[in-house]
């Protein structure tokens, strides 16, 4: 890991003017966690909470994941959290298309860099990206999350896991429970003894 390139990377996403988000934000979250994990979560974007402290998943949806991460004996400083927008919308708006186009090189250049192991996208902004990035037809999570999709890149093998995002178990606390079911997908393709469904 090159810690100079990272320091870049997170520098430039401080000093970004792609797009207007940037007037409103208080912090840039650029990610969290361990630069060498193998498992990399994906959001959407910054809430109230990560933009007033620049930190990923730090409010209520935060302490959904910290539950859902505890329940497979991972701490965040095993993994890293990221979202595919850095900066905060308005009033927590979805991410605009432009938006996304604007600031998705960033996460493609920390997906370069980590070249993790897993990717668990977390909702279905995160999960179009990632879906149109490596070839899959993924568009709703409904219908695939937990499901486990090896992918084959010029840097080795990715395994790709669509969940819900953990802000949908604040609103509905049934989702919790798939959500808990569904990350144990993490754990078996960490462990190496998921069943691959492509």
């Amino acid at each position: 890991m090159n810690l100079e390139i990272w320091k870049q990377l997170e520098d430039a996403v401080a000093n970004c003017r792609k797009c207007s988000l940037w007037k409103t934000r208080s912090n840039p979250v650029v990610g969290g966690g361990s630069k060498d994990a193998k498992v990399m979560f994906i959001g959407e974007a910054p809430g109230y909470w990560e933009d007033v402290k620049g930190r990923p998943f730090v409010g209520r949806a935060g302490r959904v994941l910290d539950e859902l991460l505890e329940s497979i004996n991972l701490s965040r400083e095993e993994v890293y959290i990221t979202n595919i927008l850095k900066c905060r919308p308005p009033n927590n708006r979805n991410p605009l298309q432009s938006e996304i186009e604007a600031c998705t090189p960033y996460l493609d250049r920390q997906i370069e860099l980590m070249n993790p192991e897993i990717i668990a996208t977390l909702g279905n902004f995160a999960l179009s990206y990632i879906s149109e990035k490596f070839g899959l037809d993924l568009e709703n999570v409904g219908g695939v999350h937990g499901k486990v999709f090896k992918i084959k890149t010029l840097f080795g093998d990715i395994t790709i896991i669509p969940l819900y995002h953990p802000a949908a178990a604040v609103y509905n606390p049934a989702l919790k429970e798939v959500l808990l079911r569904d990350i144990r997908a993490i754990k078996a393709a960490s462990d190496g003894n998921c069943t691959v469904k492509v």
